[in-house]
């Protein structure tokens, strides 16, 4: 008998993570989908109609993470598709602009219908176009800092700020609902100095778990 046989290898686990984007309309939803997808920034992404979907797999340990991201389309005419991306979502990413203080504004709503079809999600607030925003008034900016924070705290949600185009806190996001949803333990340190592109996210986000999640694959993980 040939002892020299190597064994044979343990098949991976995957593990399926559906994530939904919610927001008004040109807040930077599919930028963020893409860029986390595919690497790609286009400034001349057309408007979202209906829902799109992009999934990407990444291998944690010896697991498989595949990722199905929904990204709908912020017109209110689209507001009877929300079921799509947020019914059996383990993680809803709601997205505002940080240039544009009334989509922060209208995240409660969002909030409030989207929870409705789903409790047990991941919530996440994310800023987007830091780039852009780091130049405005700095009593403008603390204002809006200050309101997120609130708005975070109240759902219960961890707060990023993120520049797709200049590559800001968009790898985080992800890494966020993976910590969330499997207890895992995160090395990046939070930023919470007012003007800076905030990631906080320690204490936030705890409350919720996907029955979905129970497999943990953190054991896997070094």
């Amino acid at each position: 008998m040939d002892t020299n046989i190597p064994p044979l290898p343990h098949p991976k686990s995957t593990f399926t993570i559906k994530i939904g984007l919610i927001g008004d309309a040109q807040v930077g939803k599919t930028s963020l989908m893409v860029k986390y997808v595919e690497n790609v920034f286009d400034e001349e992404y057309t408007q979202t109609l209906g829902v799109n979907c992009l999934s990407k797999k990444i291998t944690l340990g010896s697991a498989d993470i595949m990722f199905y991201i929904m990204d709908l389309g912020g017109q209110r005419e689209f507001i009877n598709m929300l079921p799509l991306a947020s019914e059996g979502a383990k993680a809803i990413i709601f997205l505002f602009d940080l240039t544009r203080p009334e989509t922060l504004k209208s995240i409660k709503e969002w909030h409030r219908q989207a929870t409705g079809f789903n409790e047990q999600a991941v919530p996440l607030l994310v800023g987007t176009k830091y780039d852009l925003f780091v130049n405005m008034d700095p009593e403008l900016q603390s204002q809006i800092s200050r309101q997120s924070m609130r708005y975070a705290q109240a759902m219960d949600a961890p707060l990023i700020f993120c520049s797709t185009s200049h590559s800001i806190n968009v790898q985080k996001i992800f890494k966020i609902i993976i910590a969330k949803l499997y207890n895992l333990t995160m090395r990046a340190s939070e930023i919470k100095q007012i003007g800076d592109p905030l990631l906080i996210y320690k204490y936030l986000g705890g409350t919720r778990r996907s029955a979905s999640a129970s497999s943990d694959p953190s054991n896997a993980s070094n």
